[in-house]
This record gives C-alpha cells, structure tokens and sequence, in this order.
C-alpha cells in the first residue's frame, strides 16, 4: 500500500479507503499482469480528494485504466452510493469489471464508450471526475452533472499538447465554475485506445519518423492549408535552426508557457526535436522556440517569431517570474471542431 506523499494533500476520507483497497491488486494483477495505463498512486489519492465525494454519492469515473481509482471511488460511496465508470478501452473496462466482482464490489459498473460523451443512463452525477484530458470541457458532462456537482479534469489551457492544469469545477444552474486549479497532467481523451503513450493523443499537425522521430503543434492550425505546408515548414524549420542562442538566465519551462498561453498568441507552438521538447511561436514564414535544456532557435537571427519568443521571456521575468497559481482561470463557451462545451483560459 501506498502512503500519502508529503505535500501532496489527500483528505482523511482518502487515506482511509487506500487501507481496504489493494492497489497492486489492481495496478498489477496475477491475471493482466501491469496495466500500462495508469496513474502514479499519489496523485490518484490526491485528485480523489479533491472530488470530495460523500456517501451516497452517485459518481462518474472518465478512465477507467487498471480499475484501482474505480475501487476507491466506491469504498468512499458505500454501499448506498454507486459509481460508474467509463474508458474507451474494452480491454480495461472488461478487466476492471472482473476485478471488482471478484472482489465483492456491487455499487460500480465498468463500461465502454468515449468518455467525452459521458454515461447518460446514469446521471445525473454528484462528482465527475476524469482521468484523461479532453480537448475541452465537454456540455456533456456539465448537462449529466446535478446541481452543485463537482466535476475534477485536467484541462487544455490553450490549443498544443502537454498545456493542461487540474481544474476543479462546480456546476450551478448548468453552468460550470472554476473553483480552483493545481498541476495536472493526464493521457489525452482519444475517440479509440492509444497504442503509442508517448505522442500525443491530438493536435500533431505533422511528423516526421524518419531518420528521427519528431513532431510539431502549431495553434494557428485552422489557418495552414489542407496540405499542412504551414506545420510542415515550421518543424522543418526547428530541426534544421539557422540561429541558436543561450536563453536568459532562470527561464523555467513550464512558467513561460503558462505566461505565453495566457497572452492568447495564436503563434503558440510546441515541437518534439530528435527527443527534445521545444516549446515557442511560429507563423507561415517564421518559426522560433526554447529547448528545454535552456537554447532559443529560431529560423533567422532576425526572425519575427524569435521577438515575440524573446519578449514573452522580458515580459515573464518583468512581472516577477509569475507561476500556475499567479493567475485567473476562465471558461470560455465553445462549440467548434473539438465539440461543445468551455475552453479553460488563464488571464492576469
């Protein structure tokens, strides 16, 4: 059994129900063997707890994975609650289903759909709770939710891979509230089971596997052509960069991108080079990035994208360095090629 991890918070309810429940059970069981999707323990425990599910609760599961969530969820609701649980995946809702009964467990079922529809038949929901990240927060969930339900997901804070924070959310009257946002990081919602769990489940818009494996996001992707030269020209551009400078002193990876996100640049970008991330801005004639072992490329000692990459940095460091809890989170009404629903932002 795993204990709590020091600083990551996890309410009495939780910890109690990881004594009664078996994890490795779950995460590497005789019969499966280890299931590859899941999530390290500790953050389980503490995203748990953030649900603040009560007894009697009928809660909503989004990623099913080994099946040790699931078992939580249901010690926490007892037996005059009920949990259902969703993964696109029959592999895993198949396994899990087995588990639990043979386990005894008879207030959570396991099924398999796409999570970014929900599980109508049985709402509404007092807690949603997802552990894989949507393009965006889905109507779905917030139309399957109850009054005053809670709803716990990683969200994208703008449109390119691996840009996400662990929202937690309220619904009032049918619409959503942020309450609160931490760190949070999960496999990207996929409309079937992801195979490779190192490329990201959406928004590559384009790669190259050969010699090396790299790929390139670009948010101003509705306005590169239907051959993709805009993306194709901008990966190309960030493997083979024509300048390469050393980036200012105490530039943190994961800061500067919130910052930039929260600017609402349609020139976000974010590339894997030859097993490196970079992370930056592009256009259809510019391109320029930070690595993260602390380089700027770019495509030109003059290149335009390289300015706005270098005044994102200025700007950082000029307003304090400001980190995830230094800003504002706000749901945006959505409804384009990614579904209905909110998009998170973060504003200053």
């Amino acid at each position: 059994m795993s204990a709590p991890a020091v600083g990551v918070p996890v309410t009495p309810e939780v910890a109690t129900a990881t004594e009664s429940v078996p994890e490795t059970h779950y995460t590497h069981h005789d019969g499966r063997g280890p299931t590859v999707h899941r999530t390290n323990p500790l953050f389980v425990h503490r995203d748990i707890s953030h649900l603040d599910v009560k007894e009697g609760m009928n809660v909503l599961e989004i990623g099913t994975g080994s099946g040790y969530s699931g078992a939580l969820l249901s010690e926490l609701v007892g037996t005059a609650g009920s949990v259902t649980s969703v993964d696109i995946d029959g592999y895993l809702t198949r396994w899990a289903n087995l588990i639990h009964h043979r386990r005894g467990l008879v207030n959570i079922r396991c099924h398999t759909t796409d999570g970014t529809t929900g599980y109508p038949h049985g709402g509404p929901y007092d807690r949603i709770g997802a552990w894989c990240s949507p393009p965006l927060l889905p109507k779905v969930w917030v139309d399957q939710s109850a009054e005053g339900g809670r709803i716990v997901s990683t969200l994208p804070i703008a449109p390119i891979p691996d840009l996400t924070v662990l929202a937690i959310m309220t619904v009032t009257d049918g619409r959503p509230g942020v309450e609160a946002i931490t760190s949070g990081n999960y496999i990207d919602a996929t409309p079937s089971p992801k195979v490779d769990l190192d490329l990201p489940g959406r928004w590559i818009d384009w790669e190259v596997r050969h010699p090396e494996h790299s790929w390139v996001s670009i948010a101003w992707r509705k306005h590169d052509d239907w051959h993709h030269s805009g993306a194709r020209t901008t990966l190309e551009r960030l493997v083979h960069p024509a300048h390469t400078e050393p980036a200012s002193a105490k530039t943190a990876w994961k800061p500067l991108q919130y910052w930039a996100a929260a600017t609402a640049d349609p020139g976000l970008s974010l590339a894997r080079l030859a097993g490196e991330m970079a992370f930056g801005h592009s256009t259809p004639t510019s391109a320029a990035a930070l690595t993260k072992d602390g380089r700027l490329i770019a495509d030109a000692p003059d290149s335009p994208s390289l300015d706005v990459l270098r005044g994102w940095i200025a700007g950082w460091h000029a307003a304090g360095r400001p980190t995830r809890d230094d800003y504002t989170p706000t749901l945006e009404s959505a409804d384009g090629p990614d579904g209905a629903g909110w998009n998170l932002r973060l504003t200053r």
